[in-house]
């Protein structure tokens, strides 16, 4: 419950600076946990897991719609959104290097054992559980493929 409080004191900074970004941002996150609370079979409070997964999802939907609105040429929609992403992502942990998140997956592979592609699944899942908020699903698939290679 602790990223609730947070958005909250970040949500009342915002309005008072008349930061409209942030606010929109602040907004979408409060909603997306009001939504994941309310959801049927779920309890009132979160994990931490939960909500590392939640912002990750927050902020790849905004990269996402970002990207097209760039191919499309619409620069002037996408800065809101990778504007919108970058403010959440002030509430996920401090992202690894590349070099990090190798250092994991070769470890992992060692560890199972792996020797090659039909393995990824399983270093994926034992990766992904560790680096969760830490590290994004695709640098993560393209580091253990080019490993089990």
């Amino acid at each position: 419950m602790s990223l609730q409080n947070d958005v909250m004191t970040a949500m009342k900074a915002a309005m008072k600076s008349k930061d409209q970004t942030a606010l929109t941002s602040l907004r979408a996150i409060k909603s997306a946990i009001i939504l994941m609370q309310t959801e049927s079979g779920a309890n009132a409070e979160l994990s931490e897991e939960q909500e590392l997964k939640l912002l990750q999802k927050l902020v790849k939907q905004r990269k996402d719609s970002a990207a097209i609105y760039e191919e499309q040429g619409r620069q002037d929609l996408a800065e809101p959104e990778l504007a919108e992403a970058e403010v959440i992502s002030q509430f996920l942990p401090e992202a690894l290097s590349e070099e990090e998140i190798e250092k994991v997956v070769v470890m992992t592979i060692d560890e199972i054992g792996a020797e090659g592609m039909k393995d990824m699944g399983r270093v994926m899942g034992i990766v992904s559980k560790e680096l969760a908020g830490q590290a994004d699903g695709k640098t993560i698939s393209n580091i253990v493929r080019s490993k089990l290679m």
